[in-house]
């Protein structure tokens, strides 16, 4: 072939990169542009095209199970190559099997619930539940926080780059203020440890890295929520401290959903939920609410709505009025 499966990739690294996708989209895309050529008997992209691309989302569907927003993903990624790397438009793709999207309420706690949760969780981990439902925060939106996005002088969180690249602004809770600032008292110490030892760099989003260099030791483009432990970064150069993992998390959420005899799947976003539907419960507009929650359109935000009529127990039975 004309270039490698690693040459490949490689391209198409370095244009999520130009154009400022999140790592996770890179991860993402790469994983299924990889799967897609392997699928195919690792024969190069340009002999394969639409058909071809059609048949391997129709295997997710039909054979992987994969769901509907997965195969989507895939179809993105499988877009993003053709369009941006190879110069190649992929139209239609109206003929693949798709898979279905299960339509469900989102799973909300109580207040009671939630408080119960929240004060099972511990250290860290506490702290970033709280986020979650104190201010509507994603599980990754929280871990990647900086320190320089928390205004404790205005009450307000600045979301980077959260789904869809999309900045936003939420409410930072003012009774997390004095866990949060003596929290932070202990994250610069650790790095004011890490510059003493000739470390202290942090990964830098998109092309800040090359046009900043100076910025990746700033104390304000830290990590609120950083590793216990220094690694190599991904496609970064040298021991750098990356943000808290999600998983830590929700192993953490677990447990303190099965200490409080919760027979609820309840997980950290969970709390998102939660927090939104509690605001709707106290009277907020819905369209403060998207904009807290940063949903691009006002009919996600309206599911909660549902969530709020209580479905069938917002009815009475005949049952129950009779003599």
């Amino acid at each position: 072939m004309a270039a490698s499966l690693p040459e490949l990739l490689d391209q198409v690294r370095e244009l999520l990169r130009q154009k400022r996708y999140s790592l996770r989209t890179e991860e993402a895309y790469t994983y299924w542009i990889r799967g897609f050529i392997r699928f195919h008997e690792r024969r190069h992209p340009r002999e394969l095209g639409k058909e071809e691309v059609e048949r391997f989302l129709d295997f997710l569907a039909s054979e992987r199970s994969v769901s509907a927003s997965t195969q989507n993903q895939a179809k993105a990624a499988l877009r993003f190559f053709y369009k941006e790397v190879l110069g190649i438009e992929l139209p239609g793709l109206g003929d693949v099997g798709q898979a279905t999207r299960p339509k469900k309420l989102p799973l909300v706690l109580t207040r009671d619930e939630t408080a119960q949760v929240l004060a099972r969780l511990e250290g860290t981990h506490q702290l970033i539940g709280k986020l979650l439902y104190g201010s509507g925060l994603r599980l990754l939106e929280a871990c990647r926080l900086r320190v320089r996005d928390v205004d404790f002088a205005q009450r307000q969180i600045l979301v980077r780059g959260g789904k869809g690249l999309k900045d936003r602004v939420t409410m930072l809770a003012e009774k997390l203020v004095l866990p949060l600032s003596r929290h932070l008292e202990g994250v610069k110490a650790l790095h004011e440890q890490d510059l003493a030892e000739g470390y202290g760099a942090v990964y830098l989003p998109f092309a800040l890295e090359r046009e900043y260099p100076a910025g990746e030791r700033e104390w304000g483009w830290q990590y609120v929520f950083p590793a216990v432990h220094r690694s190599n970064a991904t496609h970064t150069d040298g021991s750098r401290r990356h943000h808290v993992g999600e998983q830590g998390v929700q192993r953490a959420v677990r447990q303190a959903v099965r200490s409080a005899n919760l027979a609820k799947p309840v997980t950290p976003h969970t709390l998102r939920h939660s927090f939104a539907t509690h605001l709707l419960q106290d009277g907020y507009d819905i369209r403060t609410v998207q904009e807290l929650m940063g949903h691009k359109d006002v009919k996600t935000t309206m599911i909660y709505t549902h969530v709020l009529n209580g479905g069938p127990r917002a009815v009475i039975s005949p049952f129950d009025r009779l003599g």
